[in-house]
């Protein structure tokens, strides 16, 4: 019950921010607010979801019997698709038909959401900064805009070390610490337990998890429509070199870890897999079916004498309020329980919640389970302060550039290094055609 009473207190607080700007059931000015509401009145609070976070919005209907909810399911944005952007498009032309409240497995939508004025401004009125603060130091970064919060996080994937506990110690291994121990273990491997990984290189988010970690400056959004692209400075390069060598030596799969041959062939293979937090439950124990007592966590290695450790960040999603929702006061108490409860968040949600009270039930949950070997709460709850800031969160999608660009080229049998130069021209190309301007440093 402790969740129920968490979100009903943010809740009672929210109500009164409020009712002081729609107490006249239309508009608050929008010095005050940052936004003029439409007319507020009555009726059933429309929902998008995914399939994930379904459950999300059937438990609050569940907790909340009097709340009138259409839930609607829809693709979140899976894999860029920008259905939700489409859709506000043609809603924008008609004048009617917006969500009240919107999932999207993406974190850049505000950087066409704000343009298109769909979605609501959260400190200028609506939430009190007092539970804004609950959030993860940075979690909300992007959904901030010149200081203004226009979304929620959902959940952080911050990428931290995965290993086998169980393996490690049969083979006299130490975790890595530090890029140049990784890269030294993953040939020490490739020669004494041939077939063995320490990493997978075959996924479209394969620069999230290594070049995003490495400080990479190929995604440095400057500006609402500026970024500055450096896929080929030695940040990128180290990382590209470090993975050729693993990919050359057999220790680094080119395969992706969803793959039927990955799972059929390398599952059980894993020595060492760098990935985001989300890894332990939805790789290793629902796909791979990884027996209970073998999968640890360690810290992300890093490279010598930085003095700033950093992680890169897979996936996360974010919650969007809509503005022009005539229900405001119903949204945003749905909005503020579905990020913040401790019976979602804390106990259901697959994700490591963005909230931090919902994200140390959930660590407790993950621990109780008593799926995973030692502790994970102190290297999941270190990352999470580690995403490093300098990758952005543009219009285009990174993963969508990659795949196209990279992907066949490793699958050819080219080097991820050779191919930086044709990646760092596929995002200059994409992010033209989303209207940004492109900077070179």
């Amino acid at each position: 019950m402790r969740g129920r009473r968490h979100a009903t207190v943010l809740a009672a607080a929210l109500a009164t921010a409020i009712t002081a700007s729609c107490a006249s059931g239309g508009g608050a000015s929008p010095a005050q607010n940052g936004f003029t509401p439409t007319a507020q009145t009555g009726g059933t609070l429309t929902v998008w979801v995914d399939s994930t976070r379904m459950a999300a919005a059937q438990l609050y209907q569940k907790q909340h019997p009097d709340a009138k909810l259409d839930i609607v399911g829809y693709d979140g944005d899976a894999n860029g698709s920008n259905y939700l952007q489409t859709k506000v498009s043609l809603f924008n032309r008609t004048g009617e038909g917006w969500p009240d409240v919107v999932f999207s497995s993406q974190n850049n939508e505000v950087s066409w959401a704000r343009q298109a004025n769909f979605t609501a401004p959260l400190n200028k009125g609506l939430m009190p900064q007092a539970a804004l603060d609950g959030w993860a130091p940075g979690a909300n970064d992007p959904c901030t805009v010149d200081g203004t919060v226009y979304c929620l996080r959902n959940d952080l994937s911050q990428t931290v070390l995965w290993y086998n506990t169980a393996l490690m110690k049969q083979w006299g291994y130490r975790v890595p610490a530090t890029w140049p121990e990784y890269q030294a273990l993953g040939q020490k491997v490739a020669t004494e337990h041939p077939g063995y990984l320490v990493g997978a290189a075959g996924d479209t988010f394969t620069p999230e998890i290594y070049l995003w970690a490495s400080k990479c400056g190929a995604n440095r959004i400057t500006g609402p429509k500026a970024v500055t692209v450096t896929a080929t400075e030695p940040n990128c390069t180290r990382m590209a070199q470090l993975l050729d060598t693993l990919i050359k030596a057999g220790s680094m799969s080119t395969s992706s870890v969803f793959s039927s041959d990955f799972d059929k062939n390398s599952a059980d293979k894993i020595l060492v897999l760098p990935g985001p937090s989300w890894y332990g439950g939805s790789l290793f124990k629902e796909t791979f079916k990884t027996p209970a007592g073998q999968v640890a966590v360690a810290p992300m290695p890093q490279w010598p004498g930085d003095p700033s450790p950093s992680a890169g960040n897979v996936g996360g999603g974010t919650w969007l309020l809509s503005a022009h929702s005539h229900h405001l006061k119903a949204a945003t108490d749905f909005l503020t329980w579905v990020t913040t409860s401790d019976d979602y968040q804390g106990k259901l949600a697959p994700g490591y919640p963005a909230h931090r009270q919902a994200a140390k039930t959930w660590l407790a949950n993950q621990a109780a389970s008593g799926y995973y070997a030692g502790d994970i709460a102190g290297p999941l709850q270190t990352a999470a302060g580690q995403i490093w800031s300098g990758w952005g969160y543009g219009q285009f999608s990174q993963e969508a550039i990659w795949a196209a660009t990279v992907t066949p080229g490793l699958t050819a049998g080219k080097t991820i290094v050779s191919l930086l130069p044709a990646w760092q021209s596929a995002i200059e190309n994409y992010a033209r055609s989303t209207g940004y301007e492109v900077k070179q440093q």
